[in-house]
């Protein structure tokens, strides 16, 4: 892309009012509940932005698009289990979570909300959540990084590395400065952003490719893509995508597991605003996900147009699938309008990169330093938490160095890692009493164990099942098989449920 001032006006505004929400929120940030949970103040607009803003990172307009464009509908899978896992998330999860963390002796993270709802006075639950979310979230962290990096790359033609570190600090500084509320309140604007840019797109595309049947015919003739490419069930290669539908379909299981997605149902003002939230929440990612994959098939019937050989030529140069959002933006619309569609692929990269940053400052200090430091003023942990923000940011940027990462590829690893570490326990802590603090900690580590193991071990990846398929059914009965075999305090436990189905414990109805 040639720069253009008009773009850069663009990004700079963008930039500038983040950066502005960062300042304000900093002044309302005065303890560990504002900065970690705001609260528990949100309403239902900005809880619901906020967490699927936090969620669609920027693979929802680089990975999902190039995905589609390169290997055609079968890839939608992944959007379909994302859409499902979403509304189950919200439908199941997210009105008892509010309500058990705070039952659960208003727990602030999902660390501490595990070894409250078992009453254990020992640090191991927590302890082990911290080292999941650290290591788990600088590989997501990194991903976004990296976005972030062939962004700036893409529009200004700076060298990877300045790109890299200028995404780096605009995106530390606000979640420095303003935790939660910085990060949910610009995670509002961001989903607002994304949601227009991914609407006008295709739109566009569809304007601009008035013969649809005919651009496909000419992909075909010029075996960009197979007769199968329309398909929902058939590979490429014409064969049942047994393989491509479940693992996309496991995507969704990832939802029950996400902290930076869950801790919003912990800080909504009140357990009654779930209903309208999960509506917006649920609108806003069918909206999203389906133009994402319209993006890569109509930027394909684009391409492939015999009128645009010269732009098909000038896409394949660049020899990455992932920035095909960014490259038909900038060739289909006016520099400013560009700009700030693109300004939509850096919201999708913050709003997760600052969530991911803040719930690992969350972890590090309160269930790894609070541990060891438990007479530790909100102050000092104010700044501990500010100072992991750096810390964390610093080895993601290392991990984000190698230039040819992939967006999509480490996004995933970390989608799975997560949803397998927490998700059979977080779902079977809400609703089954007999679970006990042994089969928590038994499902997380096996969970967590068994997608580095999936990915690492050639015949295992081979097989081409998402690792968080496996993980998350061996973690699930991981937490079932070791929690019959332990004992728990019937009493405190039927108490602990009681108190949480009582809808105004700790709800502000304000």
């Amino acid at each position: 892309m040639e720069f253009n001032i008009f773009t850069l006006i663009a990004f700079a505004l963008y930039a500038l009012i983040i950066l502005g929400i960062g300042i304000w929120s900093f002044k309302r940030s005065k303890n560990m509940n504002d900065y970690f949970l705001g609260g528990r103040q949100l309403g239902s607009w900005t809880t619901a932005i906020s967490a699927q803003a936090s969620d669609m990172s920027g693979w929802l307009l680089m990975g999902l698009p190039g995905s589609i464009l390169v290997g055609g509908l079968t890839q939608s899978w992944i959007a379909i289990g994302l859409f499902i896992g979403t509304y189950l998330n919200w439908r199941i999860c997210a009105a008892r979570l509010r309500k058990m963390s705070y039952a659960a002796g208003d727990a602030i993270t999902i660390p501490e909300y595990l070894q409250k709802r078992f009453f254990s006075g020992s640090p191991v639950v927590r302890f082990v959540c911290a080292v999941i979310i650290f290591f788990f979230f600088l590989i997501y962290t990194a991903s976004a990084f990296s976005g972030g990096a062939k962004l700036f790359n893409f529009v200004f033609g700076a060298d990877y590395v300045l790109s890299l570190t200028i995404g780096a600090l605009i995106i530390i500084s606000y979640t420095f400065l303003g935790g939660f509320l910085a990060v949910c309140w610009t995670d509002l604007i961001q989903g607002m952003l994304m949601f227009a840019a991914l609407v006008i797109v295709p739109v566009m595309l569809l304007i601009k490719t008035p013969d649809l049947s005919g651009a496909f015919q000419s992909a075909l003739n010029a075996e960009a893509v197979t007769e199968y490419y329309f398909s929902f069930i058939k590979a490429p290669d014409g064969s049942l995508a047994v393989t491509t539908i479940i693992s996309g379909l496991a995507w969704g299981l990832g939802y029950f597991g996400m902290p930076h997605i869950l801790v919003r149902f912990m800080a909504i003002k009140n357990s009654d605003m779930i209903k309208k939230s999960r509506l917006i929440a649920t609108i806003w990612v069918f909206v999203t996900l389906g133009a994402a994959v319209l993006v890569g098939v109509f930027g394909m019937m684009f391409l492939h147009n015999p009128e645009n050989a010269e732009l098909l030529t000038k896409f394949n140069a660049m020899g990455d699938s992932e920035k095909i959002f960014m490259f038909l933006s900038s060739s289909l619309l006016p520099a400013l309008i560009a700009g700030i569609i693109l300004s939509a692929i850096l919201a999708a990269i913050m709003s997760t990169a600052d969530s991911q940053l803040l719930v690992t400052s969350s972890a590090v200090t309160n269930d790894m330093f609070k541990l060891f430091k438990k007479d530790a003023s909100e102050k000092t942990l104010m700044w501990i938490s500010r100072g992991t923000v750096i810390l964390v940011a610093v080895i993601a940027y290392v991990i984000a160095l190698d230039e040819n990462s992939s967006v999509m590829g480490l996004v995933s690893y970390a989608w799975a890692g997560l949803g397998a570490a927490f998700g059979p326990a977080m779902l079977l802590s809400l609703f089954w009493r007999k679970m006990t603090i042994q089969g928590a900690v038994a499902g997380i580590i096996t969970g967590g164990a068994v997608v580095i193991i999936w990915e690492n071990v050639h015949v295992l990846a081979a097989t081409g099942i998402y690792s968080l398929a496996p993980a998350f059914v061996l973690a699930m009965a991981a937490v079932i098989v070791v929690s019959l075999m332990t004992k728990i305090d019937s009493a405190k436990v039927d108490e602990l449920f009681v108190k949480a189905s009582q809808t105004e414990i700790g709800e502000n109805k304000a």
